[in-house]
């Protein structure tokens, strides 16, 4: 089952008392910091969770797997995540 946006939001009203305004106004500005970070080629570490990085992708070949067509790939950037060793461990229930 995915977490989604609204259901973290439910959790922070339940476990915060907070109304679901300032709940839904946290969240949001939270993942927009995170956003922001990201788009100007910054890492984000959250300890106990995690580091999401900005990695730069070259260009390469490529093929279109509806004609077969080579072709090239223009480089660009993605976002990775690594979980932290806390994560892994709580994840692999040990």
């Amino acid at each position: 089952m995915t977490l989604t946006k609204a259901q973290i939001v439910e959790k922070i009203i339940t476990s915060t008392k907070l109304p679901k305004n300032k709940s839904l106004e946290t969240v949001e500005t939270l993942l927009e910091i995170i956003k922001q970070t990201l788009a100007s080629g910054d890492d984000v570490l959250i300890s106990g969770f995690g580091k999401f990085c900005v990695k730069e992708k070259s260009e390469r070949k490529g093929r279109n797997p509806s004609t077969g067509e080579d072709m090239m790939l223009s480089s660009r950037k993605v976002v990775t995540f690594k979980c932290s060793a806390k994560l892994r461990d709580r994840v692999n229930l040990k």
